[in-house]
Formats: C-alpha cells, sequence, structure tokens
C-alpha cells in the first residue's frame, strides 16, 4: 500500500514569504495540489525519512520537498495542501488500469500582506487546539489517544495531522468560513500563534473571531486580545470550552507546551512563574479564569449530548431576553427554543454563575463574569462521564448552564459568546441562527 505524509513550516504566512512542505512516501510519483476553503473551493496550485525520536514532541524531521513562495495574488484564506501518491508504475506498462493511491492533507494559512487593508474581520483559527489533540507519532496532550495512555506535555507543530486530522478545522470552521463567504463577507484568516505575536496592523481589525473548539490559549494571545478589546475593539467567540488550558510556545516557537493537570511537573511550578504556568486559566496561581475575557467558562458550562451527558437534551437554546439586539429580525419571543435540528448546543459548553431575579438568569458576578455581562439565551449542561481536574482548580458546576451572551466594556466594545462548540453546525441550515450570526458581525465589525 502506498504511503504519503506531510507538514508545513511556518503554519501561516503572507503572501511574498517562503514555505517549506515536508513530505514523506515510500511511491515514486507524488502530487501536489492546493486549494483554497471557503465558498467557492477553489485550486490555486497543482504540481505534478525516517521518524525522529519521539515525535510527537520533537517533530518528524523529514526533508524539504516542496519549496515555494506565496503569491501576490493569494487572498488571505484557509488553504488545502493536498498530497497524493501512487503505486509506482514500471511493473508493467500494461498495468495502468487502476491504480492504489494515498492522500494527505495539510492546512496552511494566508494571513492580508497588510492587516485589515481587504477586511475589519479577522478570524483566527483554533490551530493549538489541533496541535493538542494530534497524536501522531504516538502521543498527544490527551492520555486516551497516547501510547501507553500517557500524555506528553510537549505537542511538535512541525508534524502530520495539522488542521485536517483528529480535532481539526473541517469539524467547526469550515461550516463557518463557507457560510461567511456565501453570505459576502470578506474575511482575513489567522492563526493562533498569530495573536500571540500580534504582527503590526493587527490593531486595525475592528472584529476577532474564534470559531468551534479553541480550547487552548497561549498568555501572549489573552494579552494581546484583551488589550484589543480594552482600545475599543470587539470579539465574538462562536465557540465553546473557549481559552480553558494556557499553553506557551518553546524551541523557537516549533513546541506547543501544557502540562494541564499536573502543573507541578511544569519547570514553571518550580520558578515560581505562575503568570506562565501551563495549566487552566482557572488555577488559583494563575487566578484569570476564561469567563473575565469571554464572560463564560467551561467550570460552570459542561457538556449536553457528548460524554454521556444530557443525551436525550434537545440540543436547543431556550431565548432568556428577547429584547436584545442580537435577537432582532429573528422572529423568537420570550422563552422560544432554537437551533435544536443541528444541535447547537453540543459537545462542550460554557456558562456562568447566575441567579433568577424576576425571572431572569442573572449573573452573580462572583465567578469574576463581568460586571455588564447579560445572558441572552440557556440550555442545561452537567458534569458526568467525565472526570474534571478539581484538585487545584475554580469550583466546577454539577448543574452547568450553556450560555449565550454578551458584555460591554467602559469603551463601549462588545464580546459576544455563543458558549457551544457547535454553534457553526446550523449556519446554512437554521434561519435563526444564520440571523444571529448576521446581528452580530454586522454589529461588531463597524
Amino acid at each position: 500500500m502506498p504511503f504519503i505524509e506531510g507538514y508545513c513550516d511556518p503554519l501561516s504566512a503572507v503572501p511574498g514569504q517562503t514555505i517549506r512542505l515536508h513530505v514523506s512516501t515510500d511511491m515514486t510519483h507524488a502530487s501536489l495540489r492546493i486549494v483554497r476553503e471557503g465558498w467557492p473551493e477553489r485550486v490555486v496550485t497543482e504540481d505534478t525519512p525516517p521518524p525522529a525520536a519521539e515525535p510527537w514532541a520533537n517533530g518528524a524531521g523529514w526533508p524539504v520537498a516542496h519549496e515555494f513562495t506565496v503569491p501576490h495574488d493569494w487572498t488571505s484564506g484557509v488553504y488545502r495542501l493536498e498530497l497524493k501518491a501512487n503505486t509506482p508504475r514500471d511493473r508493467s506498462q500494461f498495468d495502468r488500469w487502476s491504480y492504489v493511491t494515498a492522500d494527505h492533507a495539510v492546512l496552511l494559512v494566508v494571513r492580508a500582506a497588510r492587516p485589515a487593508s481587504t477586511s475589519s474581520i479577522l478570524l483566527q483559527l483554533s490551530t493549538n487546539t489541533y496541535a493538542a489533540y494530534n497524536n501522531w507519532g504516538g502521543k498527544s496532550t490527551y492520555a486516551y489517544n497516547s501510547s501507553d495512555n500517557i500524555q506528553s506535555p510537549r505537542a511538535s507543530l512541525l508534524r502530520p495531522g495539522h488542521g485536517y486530522h483528529g480535532t481539526c478545522f473541517p469539524i467547526w470552521e469550515r461550516a463557518f468560513v463557507q457560510w461567511a463567504e456565501r453570505e459576502g463577507y470578506v474575511l482575513e484568516y489567522a492563526i493562533n500563534d498569530d495573536l500571540d505575536t500580534w504582527p503590526a496592523g493587527f490593531d486595525g481589525y475592528r472584529l476577532i473571531l474564534s470559531v468551534g473548539h479553541d480550547e487552548y490559549w497561549s498568555r501572549g494571545m489573552r494579552d494581546n486580545l484583551e488589550r484589543f478589546i480594552a482600545n475599543g475593539g470587539n470579539a465574538a467567540f462562536f465557540s465553546g470550552n473557549s481559552v480553558c488550558w494556557q499553553v506557551r510556545y518553546e524551541d523557537n516557537r516549533r513546541t506547543m507546551v501544557t502540562y494541564k493537570e499536573y502543573p507541578e511537573r511544569d519547570p514553571a511550578y518550580a520558578a515560581k512563574d505562575f503568570a506562565n504556568l501551563t495549566t487552566l486559566w482557572s488555577h488559583p496561581l494563575i487566578n484569570r479564569p476564561e469567563n473575565h475575557l469571554t464572560g463564560v467558562g467551561f467550570p460552570m458550562g459542561g457538556y449536553h449530548r457528548s460524554h454521556d451527558a444530557y443525551m436525550d437534551g434537545s440540543g436547543a437554546y431556550t431565548v432568556r431576553r428577547v429584547d436584545h439586539w442580537v435577537f432582532e429580525n429573528t422572529g423568537l419571543r420570550e422563552g422560544d427554543e432554537f437551533g435544536g435540528a443541528q444541535t447547537i448546543v453540543g459537545y462542550e459548553c460554557d456558562g456562568c454563575e447566575f441567579t433568577e431575579v424576576n425571572g431572569k438568569p442573572v449573573p452573580t458576578h462572583k465567578d469574576g463574569t463581568p460586571k455588564t455581562f447579560i445572558i441572552l439565551a440557556q440550555a442545561p449542561a452537567v458534569w458526568t462521564g467525565c472526570v474534571f481536574p478539581v484538585h487545584h482548580e475554580a469550583k466546577v458546576s454539577p448543574d452547568g448552564r450553556a450560555t449565550l451572551g454578551a458584555w460591554t466594556s467602559p469603551k463601549g466594545s462588545t464580546v459576544f459568546t455563543a458558549g457551544t462548540t457547535d454553534w457553526s453546525h446550523a449556519l446554512g441550515h437554521d434561519a435563526t441562527v444564520n440571523q444571529i450570526t448576521h446581528n452580530v458581525l454586522r454589529k461588531l465589525m463597524r
């Protein structure tokens, strides 16, 4: 059987920058095709080593098979590098009716040459999450899909699997990208690491998006986004389980590090460098719960129709404040449900501590939820079938709520959160979800 895999370095680039595509294959006939994701998909080019030690942490170490400069006419977007290998043709000149093939996709993000030059909206992909779940070479940052059931605190960014295998772009972000471009929105694109380095010009955006499963954030990412919001920029989290774990980059930004449930093993712990400790953002030694930024957090949310929790749930949100601008032109009434047909409340959900006042849910703010946060819709979520690391960290709600809401900063910035990983599954299928997404984008991109 033929074999082919690869990875690119760097993971994001601007026009004029050189990309190195590393490939390993046992075939002599291999091809490369590059496709821009979005609506419609577009083919932009076609062109007809041994594993390293601990490759999950150190990278594959393969030679460069293709090196090319990103053309200046490539628009910002997500590009799928399609590798394909065929069985060799030298067995017989007549043995050509059918070939066994192998294929492998690699994700590349092309940023705008000048940030915010074509759009006021930046979609930053959850590439840290891709890396955390990627178990190519034998290990990920999770025990369940690692060899010997032992997770690795180090995840190389230079190995196959990035973006199209495991927890990846097609599960959540692709649907959002296709819907947005089909609806006429021009987006610019980046990866998590770009938020950490914050290239010159990023301050020119009006709205920065998180979509799907944006679970792993570095200190630089968070510092930069919070500064952006404090200076008047907007953010929208069409995502869930967002900003849950802190990570850091090492080895010239080629390795992502996170000790997660075992912070005491992190060298930063021994050095008392707690600001860079790689564990839950809600850990008391870091003391920056995710809801300080997003308005909601995983500890006060939980699972809905996943992890054996609420498997008979409706997958829908219930409207709790229909008079808010988020619900304009939806035709919804107070207490209506929406999004259930596509299970927009699903997998992993974020919430906030709340109480009922005059029949309305109101944040208690005891968990650090911003004072201006408004709960707009809720759905049940619960902690069952899964153990959350609570030996050091913030309290977990036994009766959580997936929470859709928004808060406003003193400078008038707005931060919106959908509070669920699966929001994008309904885009293009549910008129209400479409309209709410339109409302958020149109208001916050200005």
